[in-house]
């Protein structure tokens, strides 16, 4: 059952092949004998997902349960989850159990889906790597010895491992996107308020992004159909009919425009990873597709803005973490100011202390329009690029990552080099635009993402577009060696 997808397992449910308990439990099953190799699950909350399941296999009996009802997922832990621990891979959480759902947890509860657990991830959604999560590095299923991606590292490696047919995830800066191209599954990040961030612990709240994680763009938009709902308790939640994603996966790829850009072909691209990024692009051309040179001429100034922009919103969302009201407390402290400095050195990470004081800094005063108000500017500048290209195209495709998986402590000594593992994915969260990574070859036995990004809530195209993609190849259907027995 776990070599099947989200569609294929609804089809098994429906038809009575199996029940929601059996594919349950077989999933904890697989957890329980797997997860120890790769550490991709923090929480597995079995009772309640042997309960949920039984309580969805009364609701296929009953006839018109909705699509995902009875299938298990795994949410990314920092995702508040009512009653059930959520950390978001922080010492400074890890006693923190919610007294409510996120809206993107509700919508799947609603929608009778089984959550198995919480995945690991980078400490408050900041890592490239999965190397910063309180509870220790999340390991590739393809490769042990190397990263998973980040910040949905878990989710990833949880998906690629078949510990469950999908995942919840966050994409601040290409957190869906690299993960799901290092582990060799399909992630999408949808438009910026397409899918609710209320009761997602915010990283940089004006970038976050919540989405779904499988190992195929039809399973995305299954899941995506779910997520994506108008939420008033979010006030940048956009009020937009959700469109019927499932249905437009038919439409063939004749005579799509896709752009092109010469900036994600220069140098620091890997020679192998251009190599598979353009074959999967001939391949989209002979079904008639038609490839348009483009120019995104400040695409290199997307990680510089974003690592100013994103720690100046992290440092003022992650003051609310003090000691004092939730979270981790530091023992005895001598007075408040104590209590304060002591309980944030204590409980926040090292890449999470380095942002705050970053974000610190270029919010203070005499440096406030130096800094943040520059990279404003940037941005404005990188969301002209997208429109301007897509006035011509449709489409946007490249390279998701510079490079496949890369081995544990590689980069840690150097931060710009981690981030630098995000420069073709945080541009479209400057612009607020969607993308997704779906698996488009091998290099070294290391799987290699296509990125594709859409225009404005055009997530039916792009998911569209992966789908034919998908449908006249099979890397979405390799498996890490000793997975799919």
């Amino acid at each position: 059952m776990h070599n099947r997808t989200i569609a294929e397992l609804i089809n098994g449910l429906q038809s009575k092949e199996f029940s929601s308990v059996e594919l349950t439990q077989h999933f904890l099953d697989r957890i329980g004998d797997l997860n120890p190799n790769y550490n991709a699950i923090i929480t597995v909350t079995a009772e309640q997902a042997l309960k949920a399941a039984a309580a969805a296999d009364e609701r296929l009996a009953a006839g018109n349960a909705p699509a995902m009802c009875g299938i298990p997922i795994l949410h990314k832990d920092i995702f508040c989850t009512n009653g059930v621990r959520t950390s978001c891979g922080s010492k400074m959480l890890d006693n923190f159990i919610p007294p409510y759902n996120a809206t993107v947890v509700e919508n799947f509860e609603q929608a009778g889906a089984v959550v198995l657990g919480k995945t690991n991830m980078d400490e408050f959604a900041m890592g490239s790597s999965n190397e910063t999560s309180f509870y220790g590095s999340v390991q590739n299923p393809w490769d042990t010895n190397c990263v998973p991606g980040g910040s949905s590292g878990g989710s990833a490696a949880a998906v690629a491992a078949r510990l469950a047919p999908g995942a919840t995830a966050t994409d601040t800066g290409g957190s869906i996107r690299q993960p799901a191209a290092l582990c060799g599954i399909t992630g999408l990040k949808p438009t910026y308020g397409r899918v609710s961030r209320w009761g997602m612990i915010a990283f940089a709240s004006s970038l976050d992004q919540g989405g779904p994680m499988a190992r195929t763009a039809e399973d995305c938009a299954i899941m995506l159909s779910c997520m994506a709902s108008f939420d008033d308790k979010d006030s940048t939640c956009i009020d937009r009919e959700v469109p019927d994603y499932c249905a437009a996966l038919g439409q063939d790829v004749s005579g799509l425009r896709i752009g092109v850009p010469s900036e994600y072909f220069s140098k620091g691209l890997n020679e192998g990873t251009e190599q598979a990024v353009r074959t999967a692009l001939a391949k989209l051309e002979e079904q008639g597709a038609e490839l348009v040179e483009i120019s995104l001429p400040n695409t290199g100034l997307s990680v510089p803005a974003y690592y100013v922009i994103a720690p100046a919103e992290a440092s003022a969302n992650l003051s609310r973490f003090d000691g004092v009201k939730y979270g981790y407390r530091c023992e005895d402290p001598k007075d408040l100011q104590d209590l304060y400095s002591r309980s944030r050195a204590e409980g926040f990470g090292e890449e999470v202390q380095r942002r705050i004081l970053i974000g610190t800094y270029c919010l203070s005063a005499g440096y406030y329009e130096a800094y943040y108000g520059k990279a404003q500017q940037v941005r404005q500048l990188i969301q002209r690029d997208f429109e301007k290209a897509f006035e011509t195209v449709d489409v946007i495709m490249g390279p998701t990552c510079p490079s496949p998986a890369f081995k544990f402590g590689s980069k840690g000594d150097d931060p710009v080099a981690m981030y630098l593992e995000d420069i073709y994915t945080i541009a479209t969260n400057l612009a607020g635009l969607p993308g997704m990574s779906v698996p488009c070859g091998m290099v070294d036995n290391k799987p290699v993402g296509l990125q594709i990004i859409g225009n404005y809530f055009d997530e039916a195209r792009i998911l569209n577009v992966a789908h034919q993609y998908q449908q006249i190849t099979e890397w979405h259907d390799q498996a890490p060696e000793g997975v799919a027995s």
